[in-house]
């Protein structure tokens, strides 16, 4: 397969792409719960895509505006993981901020995650203007 270009203009492995896509159709029930709170821009005006392809990697949610990409951990994900920290600074490289929830955090305590999700948004985005008296 040849490899394609992303919106970034970067190219893009079409394995990468498939698998992405194919992951998209099987995601985990805690995935999917945070998927159904945070797409279509429901959750602060934010436009989220599941399973989006960074370099050589694959994001579980990831947003442009703010660079943020969201993690759902299983129970495959050891905390001290070193290819989790090499992804994510490689995310971070890339101008994204990292932010990671376990699956039973998403499962149990799925407004405390979004609750956490949207004090890391509010801490990423500028603030408005004061007003002129």
């Amino acid at each position: 397969m040849l490899p394609s270009r992303s919106r970034e203009g970067q190219m893009r492995d079409q394995r990468l792409t498939a698998f992405a896509k194919a992951n998209r159709q099987k995601m985990p029930e805690p995935a999917m719960q945070m998927w159904l709170q945070i797409r279509a821009e429901r959750f602060m005006g934010i436009k989220f895509r599941r399973e989006k392809v960074i370099g050589e990697y694959i994001a579980d949610f990831a947003a442009n505006d703010p660079k943020l990409v969201v993690e759902i951990d299983g129970d495959t994900h050891d905390i001290d993981d070193p290819r989790d920290a090499l992804r994510t600074r490689y995310l971070e490289s890339q101008g994204y901020r990292v932010v990671r929830y376990s699956n039973v955090d998403v499962t149990h305590n799925l407004e405390g995650v979004l609750m956490n999700l949207a004090a890391v948004i509010a801490e990423m985005r500028p603030p408005l203007p004061n007003p002129l008296p």
